[in-house]
């Protein structure tokens, strides 16, 4: 008799075989379809037994009017979901409290339905079953997360965990991990992140906990979009100091604190959301956005002549180049002499007459074509040329961060400093960005460009 084991749920492939070869991605999208399918399932369910609990067999409207209201709430209670990252891969470890989460996301997309509602006069349900989609709905979604996990656990097994630290916090780590009772094997211990590819490979760990600080410059960015296309977690301890700086994001593992690590800041969810917002924008500011474009365009030819758009080589996101337009506010070949310099304050090189139009930011109008490529977003980290992208990476570690995603056309960093802030200071802002992003802050931006446009500001 043979016997067989569980697959640990990590993929064991080598670098050079990730990607679309990864057999573990398959896995995760049909579990993450599944908890879709359950999701909406629970959501119909929900609506239709409240309606049978209040009013039985004798409802007050006709069923395919119920079928529809409810059809479109379960919907939209799904896209709030989907945004507040319920559909994420979640890691296999650490405490995860999602009631309180789902209540919050439940919370929402009902106050976004009665909002619909109201504007609309669109019969969507019952008032009186909000109560109960809210209260049961939010359990049943709850419950699915769990089912999800214990089917996972099932399937492949109690996840195997590497310790990387030094010998002092590897102990310590042991201990917690031991007194706990935490459902963790350890299978391995090492003081070094040049040996982890190879460790993981060879013990089969399924999450790696990072015990000492000073090794995420070891991590990011390669190291650690190997191990996620590999579907191994990796998690940082949270130190005592680190509690200062409001770390959000943290999770419980045998007792101890610590933040899942991700090769790039913004989850699939989150991009899409701020996509969708930006579109929002883009929208409401078109009518203002064309006017200033035309006048802008029009003084531009009438004071440096025929030629008024300007193509440069920027570095986008993932590294990748492309062409970004502005206005041309600088002397045709005003880089013959110089080369690939860093504008000055007072830069000779800009025509007479144009000082404004660059000191107001009216030159980069043209990259809201860039935008309706794909090319660049409207908030974002500021696009560099190659040139000073090489050197800056080279100098300023953690500078690749700032291309997780397109970059803008206005940025914290430019509302926050000048045109001539040390790139290590605009990094920061860039990273602030990136990992505070939401709705609100992208607003905040947008308003304060506005500010910055109508001052002036260099």
């Amino acid at each position: 008799m043979t016997m067989t084991t569980k697959k640990p749920d990590a993929g064991l492939t080598s670098p050079s075989s990730l990607g679309e070869d990864n057999p573990h991605r398959p896995r995760r999208s049909r579990r993450i379809r599944a908890l879709v399918y359950a999701d909406f399932l629970v959501l119909v369910t929900v609506l239709f037994a409240s309606v049978l609990i209040r009013f039985g067999t004798d409802w007050p409207k006709s069923f395919s009017t119920y079928l529809i209201g409810f059809l479109i709430a379960s919907a939209l209670h799904m896209l709030v979901y989907y945004f507040g990252e319920l559909y994420d891969a979640a890691p296999r470890i650490g405490a995860k409290l999602w009631l309180p989460r789902v209540t919050a996301l439940t919370s929402i997309a009902i106050l976004l339905e009665a909002t619909i509602v109201l504007i609309t006069d669109y019969y969507l349900m019952p008032r009186g079953n909000l109560l109960l989609l809210w209260g049961f709905g939010s359990l049943g979604i709850t419950f699915n997360r769990w089912l999800s996990g214990r089917i996972r656990v099932r399937r492949y097994g109690t996840p195997r965990v590497l310790l990387v630290g030094s010998y002092s916090d590897i102990t310590l780590g042991k201990e917690h991990i031991k007194e706990c009772g935490s459902k963790l094997i350890v299978v391995g211990e090492i003081n070094s992140i040049d040996e982890l590819s190879h460790e993981i490979e060879s013990k089969q760990a399924t999450d790696v906990l990072l015990l000492t600080s000073g090794l995420l410059s070891k991590i990011y960015p390669k190291p650690l979009e190997d191990l996620e296309m590999r579907r191994v977690g990796v998690f940082q301890q949270i130190l005592p100091s680190d509690t200062l700086l409001g770390l959000r994001r943290s999770i419980q593992i045998a007792g101890m604190p610590f933040t899942a690590l991700r090769a790039h800041t913004l989850s699939t969810s989150r991009s899409h959301f701020k996509t969708f917002t930006e579109c929002l924008y883009l929208v409401v500011l078109l009518i203002p956005i064309l006017i200033l474009t035309l006048f802008a365009a029009a003084y531009i030819r009438i004071v440096a002549g025929q030629e008024i758009i300007l193509k440069q080589e920027r570095v986008g996101k993932f590294g990748s180049t492309f062409n970004m337009l502005k206005f041309r506010t600088m002397h045709h070949n005003a880089e013959d002499q110089t080369g690939t310099v860093k504008a000055q304050k007072d830069d000779h090189r800009i025509i007479t007459g144009l000082k404004w139009v660059r000191r107001s930011r009216l030159d980069e109008l043209p990259q809201f074509i860039n935008v309706l490529r794909g090319e660049m977003s409207i908030i974002g980290p500021r696009p560099e040329r190659p040139d000073f992208t090489n050197e800056y990476e080279g100098l300023i570690p953690g500078y690749g961060r700032r291309h997780d995603i397109p970059p803008g056309i206005t940025g914290l960093a430019q509302v926050s400093g000048h045109y001539h802030t040390d790139p290590s200071y605009k990094l920061g802002h860039d990273l602030q960005y990136l990992v505070n992003w939401s709705p609100i802050l992208d607003l905040q931006i947008l308003i304060r460009t506005v500010w910055v446009i109508f001052i002036g500001r260099t």
